[in-house]
């Protein structure tokens, strides 16, 4: 049983509005991430500290449980949040989002009892692209939250993490793109345009 949260945290300040609302393609940033992933999911939450502006998707919203925690306080309220044992968590801000790597990471955490899987790309470890395991790491990132910790895996050493690596990851997502944050208007115009050409 898989829960999806979805995160419309963050200041989209490079970005100049909120990229989570942005059309891409004719419709918001955040409606494309969703849907490309719903089909897994039991459940769908959005955490995001401006309810009223996410209303039209008609989704339950949640607003951060620690404020002023950074990225690893939207990280808990995500995995509080949820009511399903699994918890897939994806940034709103990745329009190439993949469902197969999800899926299969979902399948890892389970066969593996892992706590969390998590991609590493060669940007570093991809926590806003990655599945958890709700009861035991919810325990570990309130252990970190108390101990005034900020770094978003800071828990890790806590928890049993299955790290995926960039060869593993190949076969999902040959081009990377599963994790691309969009940021400027230069990259979502990228994105835009690679999505229309690749039919994705």
């Amino acid at each position: 049983m898989l829960t999806l949260c979805i995160q419309a945290g963050g200041a989209s300040s490079r970005m100049g509005e909120d990229k989570a609302l942005k059309p891409f393609l004719g419709r918001p940033l955040i409606q494309r991430v969703i849907e490309r992933l719903a089909p897994l999911a039991d459940e769908i939450i959005v955490t995001t500290n401006r309810p009223a502006d996410y209303a039209f998707l008609n989704l339950r919203l949640v607003s951060d449980l620690k404020p002023g925690r950074g990225a690893l306080g939207g990280l808990y309220t995500a995995i509080a949040s949820a009511t399903h044992p699994l918890v897939a968590v994806v940034a709103c801000d990745m329009p190439f989002a993949s469902s197969r790597l999800i899926e299969a990471m979902t399948g890892l955490l389970v066969r593996e009892e892992a706590d969390v899987v998590i991609p590493k790309s060669a940007e570093g470890y991809e926590p806003f692209h990655a599945v958890y395991r709700r009861e035991t790491c919810l325990s570990a990132i309130e252990s970190a939250l108390r101990a005034d910790q900020w770094k978003v895996i800071a828990w890790f050493p806590a928890v049993r993490v299955r790290e995926l690596a960039v060869d593993e990851l190949s076969s999902y997502t040959p081009d990377g793109l599963a994790f691309w944050n969009v940021n400027t208007p230069q990259e979502f115009a990228e994105a835009e345009r690679i999505a229309l050409t690749a039919n994705d």
